[in-house]
């Protein structure tokens, strides 16, 4: 969908100067150069103390009444006047339309043939769909009675970037019959008579291209698409429309409870014994009298904007909304025609006034669609409907949704579908949420962000194969369904689908919505797309966590009524089962063990019940995103993707701070343990396994305490160490000297150790930095600290004696660790203990940061930060509950937030206010140049961005945006086209071609090799085997070695100032190397600068440039053993 901010073109800019230099008030003179630059404004010191006008301060009330600041409504009037159409696209509408209408007032007679005989119709095919061969009737073409613009564009609601003019084209009423209502006959005639208009315009020289569509996915209701020929053709699209001359047919054959279709006619099969009046046909009846009403809804329409200065900016707003959306297309959809109505409906029921702003009309339709429920009680907009109308009960009787239109006859919403209704609600009263938050940008979240059906619902799944719903229709008995819907078998088994989806899911979703069939687009010479024909239908879940992921779905009591009716719509999975408390109950019992394998229960209920009660084979149903389960598991055999693994971590981390909290004979007490490490915030990518050693495997160290691996052997199993911060109590005893310091605190880490072996049997190794702790299979590094130590390392004496305080790298580094890292993880914890999905989610983000070479430069601590953003400011989305949806947005926003012009505000715990959020952008703005590149704002660090101070640079943000809107493109393409099949992984393959040399590494030196994207057949031992370790005990394992991450330090260092070096720490095979373009620049010569650079001598001058070929055999040198060869890109430099 195109976004409204996309659609500014030479036209609207146009526009804006031609208004401006014919404002009357204030005039500014010169305000534009002849290059077209803006000047500020020139005006004198009377001009600009002058009393503000009445208009200006009502202008200037309303701003401080309506909205939470004045760029709201600039906004707004800027979204309006770009959407509005310019006057060159209404010259080129006016002439484009005029031409069609004069070819089309000369299409030529032709003679009276039978309605089945299409002889007189070569090289066009028929707009429709034959469900039943037989129909009786005669046809002749002839020019229409009469051609008149209809819809938006004569009523001012028009609006761009998708501009539709719609043409209604009146058959004259000697082609048609008072009988023509029933059988189809109406419809047939229709769809024959746009054909010959068609073949008629095929030889028009007006018209560049023709095809058929057919009107909100109405197959009754064909309609021919035109554009201009030449560079036009993409301004403009003429929607022709065949009506019937209005007083043709009385409404009141068309009541919803007649029929119209003959049971006998549409089955082809003689039934004596059936009823002469046959089931109601209230669908067909609302098409064949939609057809005979358009005049009249314009005239009523135009009398009402009249009234109203601002009905047509109020409508496009909601238009545009609407849009947004996805709700403005398609079958059963809310188009700009509802939206007119009901507008006029709110209008002609005093709920707005007047005299209201297009802001005022836009904020009281969105409140009105969020408090009324018309699936249970409709409106009307007639006000004295005739004695043959039917009632607003009649109408409830035989729609879904109900919204009469001002003849009484007609329900305007009668293809929409309760489920769509329900989602236009719950959009509504979220978009209200968000423009009463004075820290959201209402204006993004309501009118500038497209709300993809794959980003906004937790879950989607899809039905493909859609003729299998015909054996629905026929087990679910839908004849009369599918006589109302003239044989469309999808629309008349949905609304059957999605009750029975609504009643098995029950509280395990808040809200289930479905894709709206989209209108189809065909060739004229070609025949139309059968129902079958169609793209799979979507079907999007919003979760209630709480019950979603739970296994047991509970009945009633054995001797309840209700009992009978569980049983009927579980089948043979409902069961009697003894609960603890004692009942006795039916009770349905779904498969999972793990948290990724429960993501799935809901696929096995909508498979279970669609092919229970629906016949669609379980082959039809797709769920959409499962596969992005499959990158972070934490292994092949478990079948997890680490939930249940970080749970264990933190299970363990609180034992061991018990234990700490408990040690006694330490000289100072423990006052605060705080865990400082992504896997106890639920957060790491593969979260710590508590391993079981093969002591066989590795040397043992000289005191038999610990274990070092062989030379001979791989690359030993990876494990991380898990840091804790212990802070001891302050006392005067504490040194005021740094180095100082960190000989008491290395005797600490020492006396932690003693005390931990002694009492509870713990492998410690105690180094002056930190204390390393081995439990339960897992590796925990403890680091005392000392809350005054960053404060000493900023302090320093001058030579004259003073004390002085300055800001220095080391301190900044300290207090990172110490201070903001520990918090950071206890909140991020409690997010996690709120919202269930945010860790996995975190994962999935890191892990696609990680294999795009990203994670070094977007730190773990910030990519975490921008996944808790989603969820504690999802605007305009709900908070996301399942890792898809989640992973979804986090590239979304990586990829299109404003990071020149705004900081990201993160608001923990939700202690910042709005008037917080305005300091923050406030200081953000006067202070941007010395601010970092992507600006991440929190409670605790609303100035600095402590996460991001030093890194991304412009350039490495730029490729991180550059690369996430890649991936979602990819990602969103490849999950919603099934027939895609292409491996999602690919958005997790980074693209190589872009580096100049590639390091490729011996895989067996590899200690995450079994993590990578795209894991080898054959594995490597790695030191460790299945079971369970002991809960102390044991030799102490070899910690936090990776031999690639030595390697890359050691290549950083060297050669750091030559290129910049990227891996995926991962499992990546590939070190990617990218020289720097100042690298080869020839500097002057100078001894103590001859690292990696060769001298070169030019007459009389001595330059360096960089010895490449050294460069690359001291790659190989450092890396022996590690390097398998190296790929040089030598089309892009010169060795």
């Amino acid at each position: 969908m195109e976004e409204p901010d996309n659609i500014i073109n030479e036209e609207g800019m146009e526009n804006k100067s031609a208004k401006q230099s014919k404002d009357p008030k204030r005039k500014a003179h010169d305000t534009v150069s002849d290059s077209g630059v803006l000047r500020p404004l020139k005006l004198s010191k009377k001009e600009l103390f002058k009393a503000p006008t009445v208009e200006e301060l009502n202008q200037l009330k309303e701003a401080e009444n309506l909205f939470h600041c004045s760029i709201l409504k600039m906004q707004m009037e800027e979204l309006l006047k770009e959407v509005a159409l310019s006057e060159h696209r209404k010259k080129l509408v006016d002439s484009f339309v005029h031409e069609v209408t004069d070819s089309l007032q000369s299409v030529p007679e032709s003679e009276v043939v039978e309605l089945d005989d299409l002889s007189w119709l070569p090289g066009v095919e028929v707009p429709f769909l034959l469900v039943s061969l037989a129909s009786k009737g005669k046809f002749h073409m002839e020019p229409p009675a009469s051609i008149d613009v209809v819809g938006s564009y004569p009523l001012g609601t028009c609006i761009k970037p998708r501009v539709i003019v719609d043409l209604a084209v009146t058959i004259p009423a000697s082609i048609l019959h008072p009988m023509d209502a029933i059988n189809q006959r109406y419809p047939r005639k229709r769809a024959l008579y746009l054909a010959g208009l068609a073949q008629h315009l095929c030889f028009s020289e007006s018209v560049g291209s023709l095809c058929y569509s057919c009107l909100h996915g109405n197959r009754l209701r064909p309609v021919l698409l035109l554009k201009p020929p030449g560079k036009d053709s993409s301004k403009v699209t003429l929607r022709i429309h065949a009506i019937p001359p209005p007083d043709f047919l009385k409404p009141s054959r068309f009541h919803p409870q007649k029929n119209n279709i003959k049971t006998e006619w549409f089955t082809g099969v003689a039934n004596k014994q059936q009823e002469s009046s046959g089931p109601a046909t209230p669908h067909y009846n609302s098409t064949v009298l939609g057809d005979h009403l358009p005049l009249s809804h314009l005239q009523f329409l135009s009398a009402i904007s009249s009234q109203c200065p601002a009905f047509g900016d109020g409508v496009a707003l909601l238009k545009v909304w609407m849009r947004q959306r996805e709700l403005d297309q398609g079958a059963g959809c809310f188009c700009g025609f509802h939206a007119s109505m009901l507008m006029a409906y709110l209008l002609s029921t005093h709920k707005v006034g007047k005299t209201m702003n297009a802001y005022q009309l836009f904020r009281n339709a969105l409140h009105f669609l969020a408090s009324t429920d018309l699936t249970a009680s409709g409106i009307t907009l007639a006000r004295n409907p005739d004695s043959k109308a039917p009632s607003l009960q009649d109408f409830q009787a035989a729609f879904s949704v109900v919204f009469v239109d001002p003849s009484g006859h007609l329900n305007l919403l009668a293809d929409m579908t309760a489920f769509t209704y329900k989602q236009i609600q719950h959009e509504a009263s979220l978009s209200l949420k968000f423009w009463d938050d004075p820290t959201v940008d209402s204006f993004q979240a309501l009118l500038m962000t497209s709300k993809a059906m794959i980003r906004t619902y937790d879950n989607v799944f899809q039905l493909s194969e859609l003729v299998n719903l015909q054996a629905s229709c026929k087990k679910l008995s839908l004849l009369n369904e599918l006589m109302d819907h003239s044989g469309n078998y999808v629309l008349s088994a949905l609304p059957l689908i999605l009750s029975l989806l609504q009643r098995g899911l029950g509280d395990r979703i808040n809200l289930l919505a479905h894709s709206l069939p989209q209108d189809p687009e065909w060739p004229v010479d070609s025949a139309p797309p059968k129902h079958k024909d169609q793209p799979p239908l979507n079907i999007g879940l919003m979760l209630n966590l709480e019950q979603a992921l739970s296994v047991l779905e509970r009945g009633p009591p054995a001797d309840n009524p209700k009992a009978e009716e569980f049983r009927q719509l579980w089948g043979s999975r409902s069961e009697l089962r003894r609960f603890q408390d004692g009942s006795i109950t039916e009770a349905v019992l779904w498969s999972g063990n793990s948290t990724c394998q429960r993501r799935f229960i809901l696929l096995e209920i909508i498979t279970h019940l669609l092919q229970l009660h629906a016949d669609i084979p379980e082959s039809c149903v797709r769920l959409v995103g499962g596969q992005l389960d499959d990158v972070i598991k934490v292994s092949k055999e478990m079948g997890t993707t680490g939930e249940e693994e970080s749970l264990k971590v933190v299970q363990s981390y609180d034992d061991l701070s018990r234990k700490l909290w408990q040690l006694e004979g330490l000289p100072l007490s423990i006052t605060s343990v705080q865990g400082a490490h992504q896997a106890l915030r639920y957060t790491q990518v593969f979260p710590p396994v508590p391993v079981k050693l093969l002591y066989s495997f590795f040397d043992t160290k000289k005191n038999q305490l610990g274990l070092v691996p062989r030379k001979e052997k791989p690359c030993p199993y990876y494990i991380t160490p898990i840091k804790v911060i212990v802070h001891m109590e302050g006392s005067g005893k504490w040194p005021s000297e740094h180095l100082a310091i960190r000989h008491i605190k290395a005797a600490f880490h020492i006396s932690l150790g003693e005390l931990l072996y002694k009492h509870h049997n713990y492998k410690c190794h105690a180094t002056p930095a930190y204390l390393d702790v081995y439990k339960d299979g897992l590796a925990f590094r403890i680091q005392v600290a000392y809350h005054r130590e960053p404060q000493i390392l900023r302090e320093s004496l001058t030579p004259e004696g003073m004390l002085i305080c300055r800001e220095n790298a080391e301190a900044q580094a300290l207090e990172l660790e110490t201070q903001h890292k520990p918090f950071l993880t206890s909140t991020l914890h409690g997010l996690q203990q709120q919202l269930g999905c945010f860790g996995v989610v975190c994962r999935l983000a890191k892990r696609w940061l990680a294999s795009q070479f990203l994670l070094e430069y977007i730190r773990e601590e910030a990519a975490d930060l921008l996944v808790a953003s989603l969820f504690l400011h999802p605007a305009p989305f709900t908070p996301p509950s399942s890792p898809q949806v989640g992973f979804l947005r986090f590239l979304h926003l990586l990829s299109t937030f404003d990071w020149k012009n705004n900081p990201l505000i993160v608001n923990l715990n939700g202690k910042l206010t709005a008037a917080d959020h305005t300091d923050i952008k406030n200081d953000f703005v006067a202070s941007r140049e010395s601010l970092p590149t992507m600006f991440i704002a929190t409670p605790t660090d609303k100035k600095v961005s402590v996460w991001t101070k030093k890194a991304p640079s412009v350039q490495m943000l730029q490729r991180a945006v550059m690369l996430a809107a890649e991936s979602l493109r990819v990602l969103e393409t490849h999950l919603i086209d099934s027939s895609q099949k292409q491996d999602i992984r690919v958005a997790f393959r980074p693209p190589l071609a872009d580096y100049d040399v590639l390091i490729h590494l011996v895989p067996q030196q590899i200690p995450l090799l079994a993590k990578a994207v795209d894991p080898p057949a054959i594995t490597f031992q790695k030191g460790n085997f299945r079971g369970e370790p002991s809960g102390s005990g044991g030799a102490l394992p070899v910690i936090d070695y990776d031999p690639v991450r030595l390697y890359l330090s050691e290549l950083r260092d060297a050669f750091g100032d030559l290129a910049l070096f990227f891996y995926d720490p991962f499992g990546g095979t590939v070190i990617a190397v990218l020289w720097k373009p100042t690298a080869f620049e020839p500097q002057p010569f100078k001894t103590s600068l001859m690292n990696a650079r060769r001298v070169e001598v030019s007459g009389d001058v001595a330059t360096t440039v960089p010895n490449i070929e050294a460069v690359l055999q001291d790659f190989r040198i450092i890396g022996e053993g590690l390097v398998k060869k190296l790929e040089l890109r030598t089309e892009k430099w010169a060795v």
